[in-house]
């Protein structure tokens, strides 16, 4: 807001020393963000291009990355901006990050480019939603700021689930491919567990039920002794990739790939801090993913019409209740998924015209059958 470069809301954050006269050279020190390379992946002669750039226009200081993303240039003053500006989409062909209300510049991991687990393409995806949400990443308009963040697989190396206002995260919904002779490598000690990442000290054996069966957060798990068999039942995993994690060699995601979408994840600013909530378990993906555009614009323009100053996504969603947003808001059918602890936090409310006779009853009646002690009982039981 208090400086910029022409057309653009966002992407530069006005910095003023309140003592000037002290120390003149650095009246101002403005920064400029720069929108990062899907996965962060870098040629060095662009490096030395934009470090060549921030030593002429700017102060040389340079920090990667925000908690956003973004290359983060420290240190300039006004009339330099629109030069840097034009340096930066002209010569180098970057551009500026989000800043203020607006949204942020996606971040993803490194997706298919160098791991294994990407279960889709996620710096693809990065790419066409940063391409496709232009306005709403340069010219801020939202109640505050929103992140979208983007990982491969549910071991989720860019925490998008504790960052992100929208996390992606890629999954799947047929069944773990098992291999039973490799799992029986592990039991029997001839394969390293982890890809043998914690080799720095000796754990001892690998025993299957400690490190595996007894860790699975839904208990979906079981090795049979006798058959020196595992089994899987795949219609209460949750995807965490535990197992999958420690015995690679014997487990494998299934085929049948999409996305998980979560919504309302955030720092301690307002309300606290809060991790993102499960709103959709599966989504197919696919160019140009207009299913998935569609749901962003969705949560926008409820949030934009709804939400206060200042107030994230997820703290809308925490005050007008996750049964109204999943509903009536997004118009999905309630699932068990959507509740994350049993009677703590129903979603689903009946509404006066779907009770037959509505709510009409003598509340007299009611409690003469009902003694106050009666309630009270009935209120702990359930």
């Amino acid at each position: 807001g208090i400086v910029g470069v022409f057309g653009y809301g966002g992407g530069v954050i006005g910095r003023y020393s309140d003592q000037q006269e002290k120390f003149p050279a650095i009246w101002a020190f403005h920064t400029v963000r720069v929108h990062q390379t899907a996965g962060k992946r870098y040629h060095t002669s662009a490096l030395k291009k934009l470090c060549d750039l921030w030593d002429s226009r700017g102060s040389g200081v340079v920090n990667f990355h925000g908690s956003t993303g973004d290359i983060i240039l420290l240190g300039t003053v006004t009339d330099q901006l629109e030069p840097i500006f034009f340096d930066l989409t002209h010569q180098l062909g970057w551009d500026l990050g989000g800043s203020g209300s607006n949204l942020r510049s996606p971040a993803c991991c490194m997706g298919k480019s160098r791991c294994e687990w990407a279960l889709i393409d996620v710096q693809e995806l990065d790419y066409e939603l940063t391409m496709a949400f232009q306005d709403e990443l340069h010219r801020p308009a939202f109640p505050y700021k929103f992140k979208f963040k983007f990982s491969g697989c549910p071991l989720d190396c860019v925490a998008a689930v504790a960052r992100a206002d929208m996390s992606f995260i890629g999954t799947w919904r047929d069944d773990i491919r098992i291999d039973q002779e490799a799992v029986r490598a592990y039991v029997r000690g001839e394969l390293k567990p982890n890809a043998g990442a914690f080799s720095d000290r000796d754990w001892g054996p690998f025993d299957i039920k400690k490190e595996v069966i007894d860790l699975c957060p839904t208990k979906c798990m079981y090795w049979d002794e006798n058959e020196q068999k595992l089994y899987i039942n795949n219609s209460e995993c949750n995807r965490c990739m535990h197992c999958i994690a420690v015995m690679p060699n014997g487990l494998r995601p299934g085929q049948d790939t999409g996305i998980a979408i979560l919504i309302g994840a955030k720092a301690p600013i307002l309300e606290g801090a809060q991790l993102s909530t499960l709103i959709v378990p599966f989504m197919k993906v696919e160019p140009p993913y207009d299913e998935l555009k569609d749901f962003i614009y969705k949560a926008w323009d409820y949030w934009m019409e709804n939400g206060k100053n200042r107030e994230r996504i997820g703290e809308l969603i925490q005050r007008v209740g996750l049964n109204k947003f999943i509903t009536e808001v997004m118009g999905l059918t309630p699932i068990p998924q959507h509740v994350r602890v049993p009677r703590d936090n129903p979603y689903t409310f009946w509404k006066e015209e779907e009770v037959e006779g509505g709510w009409t009853r003598d509340v007299a009646e009611f409690r003469k059958r009902h003694p106050a002690k009666v309630r009270m009982d009935l209120m702990k039981k359930t």
